[in-house]
């Protein structure tokens, strides 16, 4: 059975945020803007997503994106970058591997902490938004569930 994997990403700053988003955000380590977290789909996820809708978007991320992205963006605790090599050493196996068994979740980003930082930090994208980062999708915008498009956004902002 394959788990999939939602990415997250935060477009809004951090003014005028709500308490009670401002808590989830901050449950979901999404702390700042153009930060990029990966959580299993479960329904506890899928309500914080709810009440975060209008901060965030997401979508299934894929496993040539998720790969990228672990290469380009991922740190280890210490602010090291992620290599081949760490995670040959730590996990004893290839990065192809270790991604595959994050894509079937036997193994979680968040639960990794203690080595790999779960946030990625990512540039603002390159040729910027295409709609407002104040509206949600449907409606012009960039905001909310946007499915497996996340892949395009997440390479344009690595």
């Amino acid at each position: 059975m394959m788990g999939t994997l939602y990415a997250i990403i935060r477009l809004r700053g951090l003014s005028g945020v709500p308490p009670e988003v401002a808590e989830t955000l901050r449950k979901l380590r999404l702390t700042r803007k153009y930060t990029a977290v990966i959580y299993p789909k479960n329904p506890s996820i899928d309500g914080m997503l709810a009440v975060v809708k209008d901060w965030v978007t997401w979508g299934e991320v894929s496993e040539e994106t998720l790969k990228e992205l672990l290469v380009k963006r991922g740190r280890l605790v210490g602010n090291k970058p992620l290599t081949e090599e760490v995670i040959k050493e730590k996990f004893n196996m290839s990065l192809d591997e270790f991604v595959k068994a994050l894509m079937e979740g036997k193994l979680h980003l968040h639960k990794l902490d203690k080595i790999i930082k779960p946030v990625f930090r990512l540039h603002p994208p390159k040729g910027g938004f295409r709609r407002s980062t104040r509206k949600p999708i449907g409606s012009d915008g960039e905001l909310g569930y946007r499915g497996s498009e996340i892949n395009k956004l997440l390479m344009r902002m690595m």
